[in-house]
């Protein structure tokens, strides 16, 4: 069983940064697959950006094309948490971000369905 809490949330103006935080229960070095999701109420919740273990000492980050050069992904897994440093942050970016994690190479990253562990949520809002 593996619990997710965020932190980092906050109003921002547009063209600002946040980092959002995603603190894992356990030993994250042992989560293969960590990603971050947002969602816009009415909508669907929307891949960002996920990190999966290639090796036992290495990852690869993968990017949705919205965020790719202005957002970054990483852990560290010494403190079992997780990051998404958001840059040059713009009012579409406003939502409610997600943390996932699953104790399995996911078959497809960008799916919601694919991951069993969850945080509750950060607000991010850009204002313009």
């Amino acid at each position: 069983q593996v619990q997710l809490v965020e932190s980092g949330g906050g109003l921002v103006q547009a063209g600002g940064s946040l980092r959002l935080s995603c603190a894992a229960s356990g030993r994250a070095s042992s989560i293969p697959t960590m990603a971050w999701f947002r969602q816009v109420p009415g909508k669907e919740r929307e891949f960002v950006t996920a990190v999966r273990r290639t090796s036992s000492d290495s990852y690869m980050a993968y990017y949705s094309g919205s965020v790719r050069g202005r957002f970054t992904i990483f852990r560290d897994n010494a403190k079992n948490t997780l990051y998404l440093q958001m840059n040059r942050l713009q009012p579409a970016d406003t939502a409610i971000y997600y943390c996932a994690a699953d104790n399995t190479d996911v078959p497809d990253y960008t799916r919601p369905a694919e991951y069993d562990y969850w945080g509750q949520g950060a607000q991010v809002t850009v204002s313009s």
